[in-house]
């Protein structure tokens, strides 16, 4: 009789993993004795806050770590071979092949400079497959795979030339291209909109399926490890400090920092305009359009409708949360409202019409109008030091001002936004980047403006930074009787923020109206559709958690 076979062991078994850095001849420990599994067939979700390790964890799988990096401790097991050890040629063997990875930033990872069908079809030659011919139907089926439409039609696009969530599925292709047992996502749905996020959830489970792999999916919001993962590892400061299935995380998480991340979102109740506050800004019927040249001649023949009729009104102390799809005209109306781009269509702040104002004109009103960006540190120059990029608009509009009172007015702004004017000397890279966010909120606010832009503020953060941005924007709102115009695809955020609400597509305006009656009972299906995509992963995760 033949013996019952043991149980088979995991694909990935990560033990004793600690990871430091040498930095000007001191050692960092980033990682400190990580052990975790990744069984064949199964999604294995690591979570955490930025600088939590989670993803030097996952690029020390693929030895991918900078030189300053070493191992002091632990082992990496891959079908039985530790991969800490293995030789040039075996890792070569893996990479690309046996474990992939998709990364948080296609349009960083992938070349500009060459065509899609080249970027796949290098992984491709790269391990073994020689005919040109062969390679390129493999691309088509591989792209067709992902959901990429009339895949042969879009071989020979480049990067610039697809949507974000077009650039992901490319990506994802990619790192699909030698079937792999192993995909390590790298918060492969951060950058993308709630609806592209949710297909990409979709896509990633299902190719899991198709191909019987093992995923290992890094992410810091929880919200989607209920959606994707059977299993979750908690990290905090280099360490695991909790793990097991997703449903006993979820249902009952043991760690206090679990705990918070779980409860750690956007909350609370946007501030309420009064009736009779004055308008700050209006804007009727704005246009921005784009011609489309072609031709010798570059003639116009037709037009790229970016911002197509849209009106509005900001009062005092009032949030407008402007929501859509990228490409949905939120950004180009924020700046076109700023003056920053061409527009047509009368745009009156503080009872003056200012769409024809020149480029003199504006310059006094510029100190009122201010704008906070999505990446915090590609809006803050890493040459300037904290005290100079908050000052930088003083220079400009207070030009009267000392340096000593310039830096006591940069002072009052960092301690207004949470931070320790002691800092002020340092530069961008020596802070978080939630700290980052606050920077660039106290350069905005430094000038004492009525208006503020705020275009995907919270995005790239954390959700706990997230909720304490939000809490900081209420509150500075309160204070100094602040108008923002609030862009995001996070409905969540807009909720907790916004009193009105726009949703955008495609330039125009498909519903409008009082935050309150907009998300208890969306009228256009467009807004029924982004509410499913946003909310859908809370419901089932509270679903999960029930069972």
């Amino acid at each position: 009789m033949k013996m019952k076979e043991p149980m088979t062991s995991p694909l990935l078994n990560v033990q004793d993993l600690s990871i430091s850095f040498l930095q000007g001849g001191k050692e960092t420990l980033a990682v400190d004795r990580v052990s975790f599994s990744v069984e064949k067939g199964k999604t294995l979700a690591l979570v955490g806050e930025s600088g939590s390790g989670k993803s030097i964890t996952a690029l020390s799988i693929l030895r991918l770590l900078p030189p300053s990096a070493h191992h002091p401790s632990g082992r990496i097991q891959f079908s039985g071979r530790d991969i800490l050890k293995m030789d040039d040629a075996e890792l070569r063997g893996v990479r690309g092949a046996r474990i992939s990875m998709v990364f948080q930033e296609p349009m960083t990872s992938l070349n500009p400079l060459h065509s899609i069908e080249r970027q796949i079809g290098e992984i491709l030659e790269l391990h073994g497959m020689r005919d040109h011919g062969q390679r390129r139907a493999r691309v088509v089926e591989l792209l067709a795979e992902v959901g990429i439409p009339d895949p042969a039609q879009r071989l020979g696009a480049y990067p610039h030339e697809l949507s974000g969530g077009q650039r992901q599925r490319v990506m994802i292709a990619m790192a699909l291209a030698n079937k792999p047992d192993l995909l390590i996502a790298d918060e492969p749905t951060t950058a993308l909109d709630v609806t592209v996020q949710a297909q990409i959830l979709v896509l990633l489970d299902r190719l899991r399926k198709t191909y019987h792999m093992a995923m290992l999916f890094i992410t810091h919001d929880l919200g989607l490890v209920r959606r994707i993962a059977d299993d979750v590892c908690v990290m905090q400061r280099g360490e695991i400090v909790e793990a097991g299935s997703t449903a006993e995380v979820f249902s009952a998480p043991r760690h206090p920092y679990t705990r918070a991340l779980l409860v750690a979102e956007p909350s609370g109740a946007a501030n309420p305009a009064r009736p009779d506050a004055p308008i700050v800004l209006q804007a009727d019927d704005l246009r921005v359009w784009f011609p489309i040249r072609q031709g010798f001649m570059r003639r116009v023949v037709g037009h790229v409708k970016a911002v197509d009729g849209v009106s509005l009104t900001m009062r005092e102390g009032e949030t407008v949360g402007v929501v859509g799809e990228s490409g949905s005209g939120k950004t180009t109306l924020g700046l076109a409202l700023l003056r920053l781009t061409r527009s047509e269509g009368p745009i009156v702040y503080m009872g003056r019409r200012i769409d024809g104002a020149t480029a003199r004109e504006m310059r006094p009103l510029r100190r009122n109008m201010q704008i906070v960006f999505q990446d915090p540190f590609g809006s803050l120059s890493p040459r300037m030091s904290v005290a100079e990029i908050v000052a930088e608009g003083l220079a400009i509009h207070r030009p009267g001002l000392s340096l000593d009172e310039q830096r006591e007015i940069v002072a009052a702004a960092l301690n207004e936004t949470g931070l320790d004017p002691s800092t002020m000397d340092r530069y961008p890279h020596e802070f978080s980047g939630g700290q980052r966010q606050r920077i660039s909120i106290a350069r905005a606010i430094v000038l004492e403006p009525r208006l503020v832009v705020l275009d995907e503020p919270t995005s790239a953060l954390d959700m706990s930074i997230q909720a304490q941005i939000v809490d900081l924007l209420r509150d500075l709102q309160a204070r100094r009787a602040l108008a923002y115009l609030f862009i995001s695809h996070d409905l969540k955020v807009v909720k907790a923020l916004a009193a009105q609400v726009i949703v955008m597509r495609n330039g125009k305006v498909v519903e409008q109206g009082p935050a309150a009656e907009i998300f208890s009972s969306p009228r256009h299906e467009y807004t029924r559709a982004l509410f499913a995509a946003a909310f859908r992963v809370e419901a089932e995760g509270q679903k999960n958690s029930a069972k």
